[in-house]
């Protein structure tokens, strides 16, 4: 499983605090803490006004840069701010993201074609996050088309079937297995990724939604995830679960994980 940390990110208090003082040593200890704890990204989000954004991304790149090698999620919600902050990454990484709103692809995907730099494409159009998965393929499909125009492999893309709140919804997850699996089936090679903790929105003990929600949505083809590493039991779970589907030979990988206190108990 592909883990993008989600724990720099200034919609959360304590991070905006941070940002809003210029506490580097903060933000550095995040980066550390997600690194030792697995993770694959490190999202970098800054929850400001637009036209702060860039030199606010810039100040928080560099602080992670300087706490690990990992290469980072790029996340804002502003095609023009990705692009202007990108070049400040020591390495490719991961965007996040892109949409079928307006102009996104076209200002990102022609900027990263000729790199390594990976994407994140949300199933979302002008007309807002479609109610059925039919739509949501339909995005899909012009998605395809145009990272095709620009020459970015599915392997490079990250496929977003947006997950929402379990409690407002008519269908439970039907919606996002039938995507997540359609995606999977036309594509083995992409990869497909959620920001696990929107299922359990307004729900007592989120844990426990977000830890079923996650074992249902990788056995129906998710590889890629948005959420906090350091929580053993999560990362517990998705080691157990890719052993339960056969992706991890002899189980190697969990107990390796384990012996290198990923989960369990804390050693």
């Amino acid at each position: 499983m592909i883990i993008i940390g989600e724990k720099i990110n200034g919609s959360i208090p304590s991070v905006a605090e941070a940002i809003a003082n210029r506490d580097a040593e903060f933000i550095k200890n995040r980066a550390r803490m997600q690194d030792e704890a697995g993770a694959t990204y490190i999202d970098c989000c800054a929850s400001v006004p637009e036209e702060v954004e860039v030199e606010t991304l810039k100040w928080m790149i560099d602080c992670i840069q300087e706490a690990t090698d990992l290469p980072i999620s790029v996340d804002s919600p502003s095609a023009k701010v990705l692009a202007e902050v990108i070049p400040y990454c020591k390495k490719p990484g991961l965007v996040n993201s892109v949409s079928g709103e307006g102009d996104k692809m076209d200002v990102i995907f022609p900027l990263i074609a000729d790199t390594k730099w990976e994407v994140i494409c949300l199933l979302s159009d002008d007309t807002g996050i479609p109610k059925n998965a039919a739509d949501r393929l339909k995005v899909f499909d012009k998605v395809m088309a145009k990272a095709q125009e620009y020459g970015i492999a599915p392997s490079r893309m990250h496929i977003d079937p947006l997950v929402e709140m379990l409690c407002t919804s008519e269908n439970g997850i039907d919606t996002n297995v039938e995507v997540i699996s359609t995606v999977r089936n036309r594509y083995p090679d992409i990869h497909i990724t959620a920001a696990v903790s929107n299922i359990s929105f307004n729900l007592p003990v989120r844990k426990m939604i977000n830890l079923g929600f996650t074992v249902l949505a990788m056995n129906a083809g998710l590889d890629s995830a948005i959420l906090d590493p350091t929580n053993r039991d999560m990362m517990g779970v998705i080691y157990a679960t890719e052993a339960l589907l056969g992706e991890d030979d002899y189980c190697m990988e969990y107990i390796g994980a384990y012996r290198e206190g990923i989960f369990g108990p804390k050693k």
